[in-house]
């Protein structure tokens, strides 16, 4: 695609998605197209798709996005059609989505918009993501999933839960990378949880999982998940990681149960003999969310490498969580209380790092825009996709 088409397929995706209820009429018409074409593909998907329709933009949206990026959009389609193979999709299917996308975005738009230079940059559009699924579903050797046992369930806070699997084989996942999990509780709905361990020849997981008020997957794992359960494991995700070849010390940002993927690299990196300095800030709304702060600063002080440092949003926990907040270890530095990315700016400049976040969407982006307007370039921040 050149300059023109992508311009071109932006401005339009701008006029047909402007409001939850175009978007909505869009999503509509492309699964109503989708499914129309072969019906068997409705067995695939949840009973409920709000999740999966918001997923759908969400991705349209960023591969657009990706479009100035050499190999940025192939790269994310590829990984995208690697994560579907768990759902049972076939390379086939990638050439019908891609045909009931342009259907649904030339019904949407409406045949007196719809001119012939684009219709050219969504059908290019359109290829480009089918030919990369396609090609990210044959190029895969990885089996689709893994299944794993449950080996022990462990409530960290009321909302919080520590959950151990071991897997029938060895899953090759690298330290920053996530999962796609499914439990029994919830069939057919597939979540993505980051290991907070490295990968092992045992087959061992650990995820950390927070209870979200209205989720439906969440709140199982949290209450009602017990050892012997039988979770289905999704290939591997996901790029954060630390590059050792580029001679820049690391930043990580974690919030919440997002240390998870910080917490697997820093015990991966414990295991070699030389390392860059990593600066881990670990943060949470309030001080009840800093669970592991007493773990990460253990191995701190068999790291000389690695600091920590604890934030949090509120000075003290909500009534309505009395546990008391966790205590800094003698020798730690002191929790500091504030937003946290205006706490790491404060500390001075991180433009010569490589940084990583890992954390809920909203707190990966005011971070990032704090971080970009200290003067960090944004092409050395690291994150997930934010959905």
């Amino acid at each position: 695609m050149d300059s023109r088409d992508i311009a071109l397929v932006r401005a339009n995706f701008r006029t047909v998605s402007y409001s939850a209820h175009s978007r909505g009429k869009l999503t509509n018409a492309f699964y109503g197209q989708l499914f129309g074409r072969d019906p068997a593909l409705r067995q695939l998907f949840p009973p409920a798709m709000d999740v999966t329709r918001h997923r759908f933009i969400l991705a349209l949206q960023f591969i657009l996005d990706s479009l100035d990026t050499p190999g940025a959009a192939e790269e994310f389609l590829e990984q995208l059609a690697r994560d579907h193979r768990k759902y049972g999709v076939d390379a086939k299917h990638y050439r019908s989505a891609a045909d009931a996308l342009l259907i649904a975005l030339r019904a949407h738009t409406g045949e007196a918009l719809w001119t012939d230079p684009l219709d050219t940059a969504w059908t290019r559009f359109t290829d480009l993501i089918a030919n990369s699924m396609i090609a990210g579903a044959e190029a895969d050797d990885l089996p689709a999933h893994w299944e794993a046992t449950v080996v022990g369930q462990h409530q960290l806070l009321d909302d919080l839960a520590l959950v151990r699997l071991r897997a029938d084989a060895p899953i090759p996942y690298e330290s920053g990378q996530y999962l796609p999990i499914r439990i029994p509780q919830t069939p057919n709905m597939w979540r993505y949880l980051s290991p907070a361990i490295p990968a092992n020849d045992g087959g061992e997981l650990e995820f950390h999982v927070r209870k979200v008020r209205g989720g439906w997957v969440s709140p199982s794992i949290v209450n009602d998940t017990k050892p012997g359960d039988r979770w289905l494991i999704g290939a591997p995700l996901g790029g954060l990681h630390v590059d050792y070849e580029c001679g820049r010390n690391v930043l990580m940002i974690g919030s919440g149960t997002g240390i998870a993927p910080l917490r697997a690299q820093v015990m991966e990196m414990a295991r070699r003999g030389v390392n860059p300095q990593v600066h881990l800030f670990l943060g949470g709304v309030y001080p009840r969310d800093l669970y592991d702060l007493e773990n990460m600063w253990r191995l701190s002080l068999i790291n000389p490498w690695l600091s920590v440092i604890p934030v949090a949003e509120h000075q003290n926990n909500p009534w309505w969580h009395p546990e008391p907040p966790p205590e800094t270890p003698p020798g730690m530095h002191r929790r500091l209380t504030g937003s946290i990315g205006h706490i790491v700016t404060s500390f001075g400049s991180w433009a010569e790092h490589q940084v990583q976040l890992a954390g809920s969407p909203e707190m990966v982006y005011t971070t990032t825009q704090t971080l970009i307007a200290a003067g960090v370039p944004e092409e050395r921040i690291s994150h997930d996709p934010l959905w």
